[in-house]
């Protein structure tokens, strides 16, 4: 009696380790609004949630300050 061959699978890859840039992608997708639910899970596993918090009021700081600059350049032209 012979046994079927027992197909092979790769060698998960390692996990990559936690870093700001990879917090900043996670919350830009987060304001747009657009992930695929594997995309979403793989980043929980591999960011910190320091960084997740600190790169939120990051962009968000950028974004009312790019708020403030456009409401300025309309009204200086009005």
């Amino acid at each position: 009696m012979s046994q079927s061959p027992v197909p092979r699978q790769p060698p998960p890859e390692p996990a990559a380790a936690p870093s700001f840039l990879r917090s900043l992608k996670v919350v830009a997708w987060g304001l747009i609004g657009i992930r695929k639910a594997s995309a979403h899970q793989a980043d929980q596993a591999r960011t910190n949630v320091a960084h997740l918090v600190l790169a939120g009021f990051v962009v968000f700081l950028v974004f009312i300050g790019v708020l403030v600059g456009v409401v300025r350049w309309v009204a200086a032209g009005a």
